[in-house]
């Protein structure tokens, strides 16, 4: 038996009632809630900082005509307030490749892939039956012992090993593309910059459009609850995906039409809305489910590393580069995120299976007769054959 857990006797098993049906216990929301709202109490989201772009901006100016006596050119004025959209994202990219070190060094509980097995024994049945509302635990507590066992089987690996391993790199591959559809889908750039792009589509009170925009994310956000598990992951991403273009294209539409038209501010109000929707619906959550099914125990801690590391850096990349790119392309700059989304539905659509329902195994079965996009000829091997002989001891 795995250490750390507790041997349940034959008594304990006959005393337990009938299984009761789960349901939304006290202790369940208090750990939603925790988790949730563990950002709002350190300030993360004061990041998110368009609303006050104007005072800021305001703020710039007044401090280089004290220091140089002459106003600030808007080329500069651009990139600092780039940069101040941008910079928190720096600390994201650093951390997704420490978090490794240190969850090794201060202890954490591993990655699974479905459930975390508890690192406490003795009150564990207690425990799950306090969060799920259950009166019998007993199915759930085997399977976490299994996690737990095949967690100390499998060998940990490491970035570079995730990267020199020939049967890591169709998945890595994947992981990677994914966190870039959902950085480079240009969502961030309505979340940095709604204000002036209400602004530009002739809203009169554009902070009012910019909160409309964060409901619609929370809203949408608990709509992709009841779909994630419901319907495929692969099918909710190319959804997603497929109506961020559209929306993406509708915008550009509205911009391009808006002093003949008047109406078209509204128009460009829904279609930013649409994409704000569709972007909770599947590139928002589902990279994240995709990525830590694609990877089994040893080498998920590297995969997730990476990708966020990915995900962060064009989370910077966006919020330095999408004020320069408006100001050059004027109404048409959703038309580059356009094209991005068709290429992220189109490897979506042929490289990216679904891994709703499977196994580890199934979906590593399904890449190797899958050809990959780095190798001409996919040749059998393992791990094993790939961690080097020191890592083997």
């Amino acid at each position: 038996m795995p250490t750390g857990f507790q041997q349940i006797s034959r008594e304990e098993e006959d005393e337990v009632p009938p299984q009761a049906g789960p349901g939304i216990t006290s202790t369940l929301v208090l750990s939603v809630f925790t988790a949730v709202l563990g950002s709002l109490q350190c300030g993360y989201n004061i990041g998110v900082i368009n609303a006050p772009q104007k005072i800021i901006e305001q703020n710039y100016n007044a401090t280089w005509l004290a220091r140089h006596n002459a106003s600030i050119d808007l080329a500069t004025l651009t990139t600092l307030w780039s940069l101040s959209v941008a910079i928190f994202s720096i600390g994201g990219m650093i951390s997704s490749f420490l978090v490794g070190v240190v969850s090794e060094w201060l202890g954490s509980w591993p990655i699974p892939r479905s459930v975390t097995a508890p690192s406490i024994a003795v009150p564990a049945p207690a425990g799950l039956k306090r969060l799920t509302g259950r009166s019998d635990v007993s199915e759930a507590l085997t399977e976490m012992k299994e996690e737990k066992r095949r967690m100390d089987m499998e060998r940990k690996v490491s970035i570079a090993q995730l990267f020199r391993c020939r049967i890591y790199r169709q998945p890595l591959l994947i992981a990677v593309v994914l966190q870039l559809s959902q950085q480079l889908s240009g969502i961030n750039a309505i979340f940095y910059y709604s204000t002036s792009i209400f602004e530009s589509a002739g809203l009169e009170q554009p902070v009012f459009a910019t909160i409309g925009a964060g409901a619609i994310n929370a809203a949408f956000t608990v709509v992709s609850l009841f779909l994630v598990e419901r319907a495929g992951r692969r099918t909710l991403h190319l959804v997603g995906l497929g109506g961020m273009m559209v929306c993406a294209v509708v915008m550009t539409v509205a911009l391009v039409y808006l002093e003949r038209v008047p109406a078209m501010s509204y128009v460009s109000m829904v279609a930013i809305f649409g994409f704000v929707a569709f972007f909770e619906i599947g590139p928002g959550p589902i990279p994240w489910f995709i990525v830590a099914e694609l990877f089994s125990q040893g080498p998920r801690p590297a995969a997730m590393a990476v990708a966020g590391s990915c995900n962060w850096t064009c989370n910077f990349i966006v919020g330095m580069a999408f004020q320069s790119m408006a100001d050059a392309c004027g109404p048409y700059v959703f038309l580059i995120f356009a094209a991005l989304l068709l290429g992220f539905f189109l490897f979506t659509y042929f490289k990216v299976p679904e891994t709703r329902g499977q196994t580890f195994d199934q979906i590593a079965a399904a890449f190797r007769r899958t050809p990959s996009l780095l190798d001409h000829e996919v040749k059998p091997s393992t791990e094993l054959d790939c961690l080097g002989p020191e890592d083997n001891i």
